[in-house]
């Protein structure tokens, strides 16, 4: 499939998946045969705006169909926003930035914030690993906060965006301009949970961060074969939870251990379940725990039932 060519309705797709990577494209492609249409990154905060590499320059450098993974961290580790800042539009001048720089990239592009929010080592989720309550980053302000993302990111008219905003308990836009509209399908932001909350108590459900069907465009989990388990019932729940959105697996790998199973069960998994859009493997690194390059039987399986999905 060519990398211009994601044309999905919401609910279900007769379109073979997007298959994507972390890492090294020409690598991957050299291990497993994959075509990586969807390139990934993470980013911290204010990176792409005000320090590192520019979006755009970003975008050029991933090619193919970017997938930009928002974090709330700031350059030298710390935490450089909390998700209640966020919803009070602390933020707004680099999502206003990104919102210009998807604009500009007029392509296919996927917008993935603050990913495994429900996972107690990232600093925008709700919860330590305790299970104490984070002030400023409770889920009542983190469903704020994706929300607010979502609507900048997609922009629009100053005047409808702040209606969206006031609804929600939130601040208009900073500067109140109207930005740029990045309508879906190009511009896709995805919702991105783990299945089972760390810690997995009720208020840290995946769904406690569910920030409504109008602020997602795909729902996405994040899945790893860690000492031969996955979590498939969890992702089960998250897909029958979400019947109108396409499904996704932004992250999914083999954790230190060769596994072909598990790749089987993946290629099984998605062509069984047809809403799913876009898996992208984590990662092509040398020397990464999750390298396919010191897993030849899941190498082996890659090319058979994830590479022919494609």
């Amino acid at each position: 499939m060519a990398a211009g060519a994601l044309v999905l309705p919401a609910a279900a797709s007769a379109n073979p998946p997007l298959l994507g990577i972390k890492g090294d494209v020409a690598r991957f492609q050299t291990l497993t045969g994959q075509d990586s249409q969807v390139r990934h990154v993470i980013v911290a905060w204010g990176q792409g705006q005000i320090w590192g590499s520019q979006f755009p320059a970003l975008f050029q450098q991933l090619g193919g169909i970017p997938m930009i993974g928002l974090s709330t961290g700031a350059r030298g580790g710390g935490e450089a926003i909390t998700p209640q800042q966020i919803a009070q539009g602390k933020g707004d001048a680099y999502l206003v930035a990104l919102n210009a720089a998807v604009s500009g990239w007029g392509q296919e592009i996927y917008i993935r914030p603050f990913g495994e929010m429900n996972g107690y080592w990232n600093k925008y989720c709700a919860y330590t690993k305790s299970g104490a309550v984070k002030p400023g980053h409770q889920t009542s302000w983190f469903r704020k906060a994706f929300a607010r993302v979502y609507l900048i990111v997609h922009g629009g008219a100053a005047a409808d965006i702040d209606a969206k905003l006031t609804k929600l308990g939130m601040p208009p836009l900073a500067g109140g301009a109207d930005l740029p509209a990045n309508p879906m399908p190009m511009t896709r932001v995805v919702w991105n949970p783990q299945g089972y909350g760390a810690p997995d108590i009720p208020g840290n459900s995946a769904q406690a961060y569910y920030p409504g069907d109008a602020y997602v465009d795909v729902v996405g989990d994040d899945l790893y074969d860690q000492h031969g388990k996955a979590e498939w019932d969890a992702a089960e729940a998250l897909y029958k939870a979400h019947p109108g959105k396409p499904f996704s697996f932004p992250e999914w790998g083999l954790w230190g251990i060769d596994d072909p199973v598990f790749v089987k069960t993946m290629g099984t998994f998605v062509r069984s379940h047809k809403r799913t859009e876009m898996l992208a493997y984590f990662e092509s690194v040398p020397g990464s725990v999750f390298d396919l390059q010191t897993k030849p039987a899941s190498r082996a399986a890659y090319r058979r039932y994830i590479t022919t999905l494609g």
